[in-house]
């Protein structure tokens, strides 16, 4: 089972920026792909973004062109730039492992294979 470290999360006005660092243990990229979803209370749970080792990567539309994610596999770090932040950005931000990048799409019902317990990211109007 692969465990979870995540950071960054935090209050911020809108245009603002945070940075998300995740740290996943028992984990190989060679096994899973990893990112990032996000649950806004009352909502369902959204794939934001998931990377591959060959760094070929997933984004939601709702965060394409101001989020970026990144990896550092030598440590089985991936981390979320997120910058023009909008108060619909608020959500719990939890770190994923799927078997391909591509599953980060959606709910991830099924595809999601480990996740962490996330870290709170507000952003104030």
């Amino acid at each position: 089972e692969v465990h979870f470290v995540e950071s960054g999360g935090g209050l911020v006005q809108a245009g603002g920026s945070l940075r998300l660092s995740c740290v996943a243990s028992e984990f190989s990229f060679d096994d899973y792909d990893i990112g990032w979803f996000r649950q806004a209370p009352g909502k369902e749970r959204e794939g934001v973004s998931c990377i591959n080792k060959y760094g070929s990567t997933y984004y939601a539309d709702s965060v394409k062109g101001r989020f970026t994610i990144s990896s550092d596999i030598a440590n089985n770090t991936v981390y979320l730039q997120m910058d023009s932040l909008k108060p619909e950005d608020t959500a719990v931000y939890s770190c994923v492992v799927t078997r391909s990048y591509a599953f980060c799409r959606g709910n991830g019902n099924g595809l999601f294979k480990y996740w962490g317990h996330g870290t709170q990211v507000t952003i104030s109007s």
